[in-house]
């Protein structure tokens, strides 16, 4: 018991002691001794340009003004960290004991620099101190040999940052600077993980971070650690978790959660967007993800929801100043359907039909008016592999698609390899081009395809059924759907087995002049057309019936939205087998076509008929009794004018 009472009063002697030496210590020296552990600690200099004050409780530390941590030494800035006043605080029996355990370091309005190169240099990495050289003056043989002292341990369990200005420098970018950023960061273990919290405003809202990385000593000197991370805002919220290193290797699983894209956007300093309902204004995402320090990104088991359409895959994407993409998606029933009713769709171009050779009607309803914006063709470079079970365009309906997207440059092409639709199967191309002003065309190969719901999602137009073949190459520009589709150039051909056209009886009307309600019963329909400025012609449009047969003429304003066009039926067997032919006109706009006999038109083509005939009649006549024979390509007329001059020439000359 004695010995055990000498050594507890032996041991509070030498606390009193050194607790004694402690308070005897100057500020200065204080703050001395955390700069030189830091400067070892990190590499850099450290300093304190202004006047240190001494704390006592509770923590042993000081209030120093003017500190400030220098910055790499190929850094273009100036110093990596500087403020106004910092307090640090240490453990006094740490210290007693060897080590260097700073209990907090709290600073106020700093300047935070962050830079980085391309080759991967940051100047947040901290080289080790510099070792001693090993040239050293030699030693007498006799001198002793000093016996080295353990390095001193350090650690810091807190950092504090208030109102701080970051600024953000990355080789080849424009400096990013964000005021008002606070930051903490609770390291109480050495070797153990560290939690790290973030608030700045870099938009119009506040953007929280948080993080907490495993064994954080390791993670910035560069080694790999378990890292669990995440970006919030009141919009919507980024998340990580996996592995990561300060040298930028990166796997884990990422997830993006927005209640609006376009707030989550704006929160984070990028330009805001306004997205359709069920393409992106709410995102669901979650994905695989690895990011080699040479910028490689590879996404997968991809799963995004943008509110109603969810793509699913796989993605590598190069990033660089514009990003190369190789990904293969499935967007399973994909609807792309927008709203075209708002009056800033519909704007003025059902007001007025121009000039376009298809009539007077004025159609009641238009294209959308509103541009297009185009800009997001130049996000990307690259191929991406598309599957999906349906596609809902609004007005058109297809089945199950194969394609291909080739993005170079700002256009982008849609290789469609294998698409169902209305019955039958399309292939061809589709071209967007944005690269000096917005354009569309392409090639389509359309076999096998039903020709009413095609032509009803179309043009409204349900009258003509059958299975039908068609050929279309296109070319439109304009800032607008309805600009594009005044502008449209191209060709094409349509080819249609047996088929109906409903609402008109032919047969009736041939044999009796009724043009009441009915069905016509065809067993083929062929033509085609060109079309120029919007407006499509067509010359040569021939309908095979069993007693009948019709052509037709006319204009189709794709651009208007309106129908000019004459079928000339014929009943083969009428008039002593001489055929009767009726026209019937349709004209108007797509959603009201008229559709009636061109008595006229008829009268006018018979009326011609007949006086062909009798000035034929009366041709062969007059040749009769003057005895005249037209040579091979002569009319009647030269041949009498002929006869003439070899009669005067005989007179004179005889």
């Amino acid at each position: 018991m004695k010995w055990i009472l000498r050594l507890v009063a032996f041991i509070v002697v030498i606390l009193a002691v050194a607790f004694v030496s402690i308070l005897l210590l100057p500020a200065e020296r204080i703050a001395r001794i955390a700069t030189d552990q830091l400067s070892a600690a990190t590499g850099r200099d450290v300093s304190i340009s202004g006047d240190v004050g001494l704390t006592f409780w509770p923590v042993l530390g000081a209030r120093a003004n003017g500190l400030a941590l220098g910055n790499a030494d190929w850094a273009e800035g100036g110093a990596m960290f500087e403020a106004a006043s910092v307090a640090i605080g240490v453990d006094a029996m740490a210290l007693i004991s060897g080590d260097i355990r700073i209990k907090n370091i709290e600073a106020e309005s700093p300047i935070i620099r962050l830079e980085q190169r391309a080759d991967g240099r940051a100047n947040w990495l901290f080289s080790e101190p510099a070792a001693a050289s090993s040239e050293t003056a030699p030693q007498p043989e006799s001198a002793p040999v000093a016996e080295s002292a353990p390095a001193r341990q350090i650690s810091i369990e807190q950092v504090k940052i208030t109102d701080a200005t970051l600024i953000y420098a990355a080789e080849g970018s424009a400096p990013i600077s964000y005021e008002g950023v606070n930051l903490t960061l609770d390291w109480p273990d050495p070797l153990g993980s560290a939690d790290i919290a973030l608030s700045l405003q870099p938009g119009d809202s506040t953007v929280t971070v948080q993080a907490a990385i495993d064994g954080f000593a390791g993670f910035i000197s560069g080694e790999t650690q378990t890292l669990r991370a995440s970006v919030e805002t009141t919009s919507g919220t980024l998340s990580f978790d996996g592995r990561g290193s300060t040298a930028g290797a990166v796997a884990g699983t990422l997830a993006l959660k927005t209640d609006s894209t376009d707030g989550f956007l704006r929160a984070l300093g990028q330009a805001g967007v306004d997205p359709p309902d069920n393409l992106g204004r709410r995102v669901d995402m979650m994905t695989a993800v690895t990011l080699t320090p040479d910028m490689q990104l590879a996404l997968r088991d991809l799963v995004v929801d943008f509110g109603g359409n969810k793509i699913t895959g796989a993605a590598d994407i190069a990033i660089g100043d514009v990003p190369q993409v190789n990904a293969q998606l499935n967007v399973g029933d994909l609807d792309l359907k927008q709203d075209t009713t708002s009056p800033a769709n519909t704007g003025g171009g059902g007001a007025s039909t121009p000039d376009t050779g298809a009539g007077n009607a004025a159609a009641t309803s238009g294209w959308p008016t509103t541009a297009i914006d185009a800009s997001g063709l130049a996000a990307f470079n690259g191929e991406i592999a598309l599957a999906a079970n349906s596609i809902d365009l609004g007005q058109f309906k297809i089945g199950a698609t194969q394609a291909l997207l080739r993005n170079d440059r700002s256009r982008m092409v849609f290789d469609l390899r294998d698409v169902q639709a209305y019955g039958g199967n399309v292939t061809g191309e589709f071209v967007i081009n944005n690269r000096a002003g917005l354009s569309v065309g392409g090639r389509l190969d359309v076999n096998n395809i039903q020709m009413q719901p095609l032509l009803t999602d179309a043009a409204d137009i349900d009258r003509l059924t059958g299975q039908g073949t068609v050929r279309l190459s296109f070319l439109g520009s304009g800032p607008s759907v309805d600009a594009i589709m005044r502008s449209l150039s191209g060709d094409g051909s349509l080819s249609v087995g047996r088929g109906t056209i409903l609402g008109i009886d032919l047969d009736r009307l041939m044999r009796s002049g009724d043009t009441g309600e009915g069905t016509t019963v065809f067993d083929s329909l062929g033509g085609t057309w060109t079309i120029a400025g919007g407006v499509l012609s067509n010359t040569d449009l021939l309908l095979q019936l069993k007693n009948y047969q019709a052509s037709g003429t006319g204009v189709v304003g794709l651009g208007a939205q309106t129908v000019d066009y004459t079928a000339t039926p014929v009943a083969l067997r009428a008039n002593s087998g001489q055929g009767l032919s009726i026209p019937v006109r349709f004209v108007g706009p797509w959603t009201d076509v008229s559709i009636r006999p061109d008595l006229e038109a008829a009268f006018d083509a018979e009326i011609d008929a007949k006086t062909d005939e009798l000035e034929n009649k009366a041709k062969e006549k007059l040749n009769e009794e003057l005895g005249i024979t037209p040579q091979p390509g002569q009319s009647t007329e030269d041949a009498v004018k002929d006869e003439l001059k070899d009669k005067l020439l005989r007179k004179l000359f005889d």
